[in-house]
């Protein structure tokens, strides 16, 4: 059975910066995806990176700003988030899947989720 698992969330500042580790175990996944959730809203995808070839997708909300990465060492794909706003303020959920997909942002094409890691970004 697959296993992901978040962590790196926590509170700064507008402008701000933080990272977000994700360990992915278990199989060898073709995507890894970053989706996050704010209160009252649907789970929405932020970026998402195809592990073999590194192919890298964002969504538009985030371009410019966040940073998806892998380390293939240590089964970790990262979440670099730059110049954060309030609005970034959610649970940020890491997800994987072995299958390939031409919507790596959205979220029903993922089987394997971690529990979260709640990012907060204050004005």
């Amino acid at each position: 059975q697959g296993h992901v698992e978040e962590s790196g969330g926590g509170s700064v500042q507008a402008g701000g910066s933080l990272r977000l580790s994700c360990v992915v175990d278990g199989y060898a996944y073709r995507r890894v995806g970053w989706f996050r959730q704010a209160p009252g809203k649907e789970r929405e995808g932020v970026a998402a990176i195809e592990t073999g070839f590194g192919t890298r997708r964002y969504a538009d909300s985030v371009k410019g700003r966040f940073t998806i990465s892998q380390d293939y060492a240590d089964n970790t794909v990262y979440l670099q988030m730059s110049t954060l706003k309030p609005e970034d303020t959610a649970m940020y959920y890491c997800a994987a899947d072995r299958r390939w997909s031409s919507s790596p942002l959205d979220r029903g094409v993922y089987s394997y989720w971690g529990q979260g890691t709640q990012v907060t970004v204050s004005s």
